[in-house]
């Protein structure tokens, strides 16, 4: 299985709710055809460097995920579609790309309650 980064624009007039209904889809799709989401990341509302579809603003979402060769083609079907969906990107990571992301990613850590940070400060 390959590894892909994906960034989605979709509408930034679409609700919280509808955003992570949009996301969870996505994740669904890719995870429903063999593949594994290995990180999710909104980076929020922006605005648009240019005008694309009479949207001035959107929110952008970066996909990190392993999956085969076949489900990128269901991918884009799906966006092409898809009307929360202004924009999309999919580049196939090579072997340099795949060890400097796994050199950035840190590892996982063992959440500290509000209760911990105070005694820490």
């Amino acid at each position: 299985m390959n590894i892909y980064e994906n960034i989605v624009i979709l509408n930034a007039a679409l609700s919280d709710e509808e955003a992570e209904a949009a996301i969870s889809r996505i994740k669904d799709l890719i995870a429903g055809q063999g593949g594994e989401v290995l990180k999710v990341d909104v980076w929020g509302r922006k605005k648009l460097a240019y005008e694309i579809k009479k949207q001035k603003k959107g929110l952008y979402v970066l996909f990190y995920y392993k999956t085969p060769a076949a489900t990128i083609r269901k991918l884009e079907e799906f966006f092409k579609v898809f009307d929360a969906v202004v924009k999309y990107l999919i580049i196939k990571l090579g072997a340099k790309q795949v060890r400097s992301l796994e050199k950035v990613e840190p590892a996982p850590a063992t959440p500290v309650t509000p209760a911990e940070q105070k005694s820490e400060a």
